[in-house]
């Protein structure tokens, strides 16, 4: 019997296992690294390798064949993992030398070093555990992360080794070298701490000093015998790691990198593929962002060029870039835009860099460079879809044409093309090379393995609410169900913040609102205001107040969904989201009882005080400047107003949206009388990637909808729940 699709969506990791991702193009275009597990059920990812020319694909390094037993406890790897939602097991990430001779990763704490031609593997005698390994551009030597150092392992002859330390510290408590600090790691999707000079005789290195930071417990009251974990959390208002730059050379000298750390404490990213160092830092309101370029050997950083806005500077990946011509490519806002921009040093310092993209297109990342050629991802007439367009010196050319979500490395002349459309469930990858008359021609793909979901297509229309917002908007309504034939109840199912997009041409990102629409719901999908993919302007829409344009936004959504189809029921509304979206949910039946009847809070923010700086302090400020931005965004002064049924999900060990914000709400529901339902989930993060929580969730959730808006269960017969 075919598995309900609550049980195989949690079984596959929402159909992430057995797809492939993580690719890596040689610097000839010969040769594509990439990771997949063995399956849509295995969680496992094995590292493989595909022969451009041949097309033929080579299993490379399976966990499974690699005697793991006793492997060290890595608290640095866990932490890494949720701070980058890693879902999956066995090898998620690795990193090759240039040539492709041979890649680095780590498995179970210890560095394994896979030769990509041969297809042999060694492990290294490194200390363990040990994260993050990376070969220097030149292939000599292996870098890598341990107890809090940065380490160095020489890689030539048949043994490697031994190990030196690069850089360390000798209390590691609070002090680490090499890697990424919680709020780049969470909030500005930095997730290394070191970078290789291009000759591999030297390592930019970042060195994190939590020591300010508070310390926060993180316990499971449902395992009173085990001690809770003690974290450091910045929380809005409160210190920030102190996160500062070295150049640590092989040969023992370790340098300063000098810049105003204390008017511009983050440290963005660097970049290092040739000449000097770039960096990029960004002041604590975030409202000034600096690119520096600085000498290795020592001094000061210079000043290349400063970003600046009233509300905030964006954080756009994959820039600084350069090309072989020396050109350092950027972003800036121009005339409404996200616009990519190129120059020289000196045009940057002088405000004369070039603008490469028309302000049509908004765009969202720089994906590779190519010698001249950049590759990089834009949104045009619609949000919901995102396009792989070329920059190089003939101008700039659309590569991916279909709907849909599209994203792409370009190296060596080879062009990997991936694609999520509304088509069909899954990842399309075409590995392309230019032809006799110098288009990009199909010469490989490389195959999914993942499962297709046991659910009707979903049933899904894209429209732009009719009010001020013009909302992005997916309707979805039950595969079964005939137009006319009876009023639907409905759930909004928004995420609604910052950062992250539901309404997307993509198949995949309508399974779940698909299976909640045939229990007998219309779902309605909403991006308001503050998401991404529209423009800085509209992005700056909620500075200030997360809450109240948030809100508005779904109201529209959902009246215009009502007029465009009559069938739904504005009597019978839930919500229900999860993070932001819980945040949302239960500000909308706190606010808005009048629109929406019932709603479902996941691991909610409640109180923004208890949420970290990088990405509270960018919307709202301050706490201290800003305290009724604050006040305004805050569910817990509106819990007297709850009058509808409210169902609070959260995890205990849920280290980004801690369980105290669930905790103080219902709190504040308790002592204002006001009934609510708390599922707590023990041992759960905020991915709650375990399988049987992923699909009991589901379940509970549609259990408790029917309860709160009256409906009537479907009957089962057809398998669908």
């Amino acid at each position: 019997m075919t598995d309900s699709f609550p049980r195989q969506t949690a079984r596959t990791r929402n159909f992430t296992l057995g797809a492939p991702r993580s690719f890596q193009i040689s610097d000839d275009g010969g040769t594509v690294a990439f990771l997949r597990s063995r399956g849509g059920s295995d969680p496992d990812t094995c590292l493989w390798t595909l022969d451009v020319a041949s097309g033929q694909e080579q299993l490379i390094a399976d966990p499974a064949s690699i005697s793991i037993a006793g492997a060290p406890d890595d608290p640095v790897e866990r932490a890494r993992r949720e701070r980058v939602r890693e879902r999956a097991a066995g090898i998620v990430g690795f990193a090759t030398d240039p040539d492709f001779k041979f890649a680095t990763f780590a498995l179970a704490g210890r560095v394994y070093v896979a030769d990509l031609r041969e297809g042999s593997l060694r492990g290294l005698r490194t200390s363990t555990p040990a994260a993050d390994p990376r070969p220097d551009p030149a292939g000599r030597h292996v870098a890598y992360v341990s107890g809090g150092a940065l380490k160095v392992m020489p890689l030539a002859g048949p043994v490697a080794g031994p190990e030196r330390v690069l850089a360390g510290s000798a209390d590691t408590r609070d002090v680490t070298y090499g890697l990424a600090d919680f709020i780049a790691a969470e909030e500005m999707g930095r997730t290394r701490g070191y970078w290789w000079a291009p000759d591999g005789s030297a390592i930019l290195v970042a060195r994190v000093d939590e020591s300010a930071v508070q310390r926060w417990h993180i316990a499971d009251p449902a395992q009173p015998g085990q001690p809770g974990m003690t974290v450091r959390y910045p929380a809005a208002g409160t210190p920030n790691a102190v996160v500062s730059l070295f150049v640590a050379s092989l040969d023992g000298r370790l340098s300063p990198v000098e810049w105003d750390l204390q008017a511009f404490p983050y440290l963005v990213t660097a970049e290092w593929s040739a000449g000097d160092p770039l960096v990029v830092v960004l002041s604590r309101d975030q409202r000034e962002m600096r690119l520096l370029a600085f000498d290795p050997s020592g001094g000061s950083a210079e000043l290349i060029r400063s970003d600046k806005d009233g509300a905030w500077v964006d954080i756009v990946a994959g820039v600084p870039a350069r090309t072989s011509s020396g050109r350092i490519v950027w972003t800036a806002d121009h005339d409404g835009a996200k616009r990519l921009v190129a120059g020289t040093a000196e045009q940057h310092s002088a405000g004369a860099a070039e603008l490469l993209t028309p302000p049509s297109l908004q765009v969202r990342s720089v994906l590779s460079v190519d010698g001249d050629t950049i590759l990089f991802s834009a949104s045009a007439d619609d949000p919901a879809s995102t396009s792989v367009w070329t920059a190089g010196p003939d101008g700039i050319h659309l590569v991916s044409a279909e709907a849909g979500l599209h994203g792409g490395l370009l190296a060596g002349g080879t062009l990997l093309l991936t694609s999520k459309t509304l088509a069909g469930s899954g990842v399309t990858v075409r590995v392309l090379r230019p032809g006799s008359d110098g288009k990009p021609t199909d010469v490989a793909g490389i195959g999914s393995l993942a499962d297709q979901p046991s659910l009707p297509a979903p049933r899904v229309a894209l429209s732009y609410s009719k009010g001020p917002s013009r909302v992005r908007t997916a309707i979805l309504l039950p595969s079964w169900y005939e137009p006319g034939s009876g009023r639907l109840p409905v759930l909004c199912d928004p995420y609604g913040g910052p950062h992250a997009q539901r309404v997307t041409a993509a198949y995949d990102a309508y399974l779940t609102p698909q299976w909640f629409a045939d229990q007998g719901f219309a779902v309605v999908v909403a991006d308001g205001r503050g998401t991404p993919g529209r423009g800085p302007e509209w992005d700056r829409t909620v500075a200030g107040d997360l809450a109240t344009p948030a809100l508005e936004d779904q109201v529209e959504a959902l009246n215009s969904a009502a007029r465009q189809c009559a069938d739904l029921d504005l009597s019978r509304v839930a919500i229900r989201g999860w993070s932001f979206g819980g945040y949302l949910s239960a500000l909308a039946v706190l606010r808005r009882p009048d629109v929406f009847h019932a709603g479902i809070a996941g691991a909610p923010v409640t109180d923004w005080r208890l949420y970290d700086t990088g990405y509270t302090e960018r919307y709202l400020g301050l706490p201290d400047f800003s305290p009724q931005a604050y006040e305004r965004s805050s569910l817990l002064p509106e819990a007297a107003n709850l009058t509808r049924p409210l169902m609070i999900i959260h995890g205990f060990a849920d280290d980004n949206v801690v369980v105290a914000h669930s905790l103080r709400l219902s709190s504040a529901l308790l002592a204002a009388g006001r009934p609510h339902t708390v599922l707590p989930l023990s041992g759960v993060t905020h991915m709650a990637a375990q399988e049987e929580v992923a699909e009991n969730l589901l379940l509970l959730q549609v259990e408790f909808l029917f309860s709160a808006l009256g409906v009537q269960p479907l009957a089962e017969a057809d398998g669908s729940r």
